[in-house]
């Protein structure tokens, strides 16, 4: 990405961010950063670049050297006052002292005997059912996949903007909105939804990104 590409994107994002964080409760990051051992080669250069409005969910699918990442996560999180999850992993989000945790949507259950530990505990959800079932379940917030056309190799068919915006204004549990997520399609779903991306802020943030 260009120079002058990436600053229009990150202009873009800020201003996302801001209406995002109208709506949403307070705590709740508006952006979210999820990282991943594949598309996301250096999580902590990238987090070291965030703003304090950003949030980070890692995501170590038990990779090699992933509590050094997670400890140094949690520094670099705590230096920039953006909030980190762990996902899938509450001790590990303890160890590290980590804000809270990113939960899959088959271990809703298990989530419930975590909720008094962290700040913030949000949940997944790939489909409308799901959302629903989420309502309630004493989750913060929930991240709702496909909503635009992803490369992601788990992606489903997107909802798009309509449809996601539709569920996100009935959902009683705030929504953020995951797949295809970018500086341009933020402001599609700012004003109903938080953000949350992988290569969308990678790009504008990560090791690759000019400084």
């Amino acid at each position: 990405m260009m120079q002058e590409d990436r600053n229009r994107a990150e202009r873009k994002l800020r201003t996302a961010a801001r209406v995002a964080g109208r709506h949403l409760p307070s705590g709740l990051p508006p952006i979210l950063y999820l990282t991943d051992p594949a598309r996301t080669p250096d999580p902590v250069v990238t987090a070291s670049r965030l703003w304090s409005c950003h949030g980070l969910v890692y995501r170590h699918y038990g990779q090699p050297g992933h509590e050094q990442v997670a400890a140094d996560l949690a520094m670099i999180c705590r230096k920039r006052r953006v909030s980190l999850l762990i996902a899938n992993d509450p001790r590990l989000a303890m160890r590290v002292g980590a804000d809270g945790v990113h939960w899959p949507f088959a271990a809703r259950a298990e989530a419930r005997r975590w909720r008094r530990r962290f700040a913030i505990m949000t949940a997944s959800a790939h489909t409308p059912e799901q959302l629903r079932l989420l309502q309630n379940a004493g989750f913060d917030a929930a991240l709702l996949s496909t909503a635009f056309p992803s490369a992601s190799p788990s992606a489903r068919k997107p909802l798009g903007p309509l449809k996601f915006r539709t569920l996100a204004r009935a959902s009683t549990l705030p929504v953020y909105a995951l797949g295809g997520m970018h500086a341009g399609t933020a402001e599609y779903v700012a004003p109903v939804a938080g953000i949350a991306a992988i290569e969308g802020i990678e790009t504008v943030f990560g090791p690759d990104a000019q400084p």
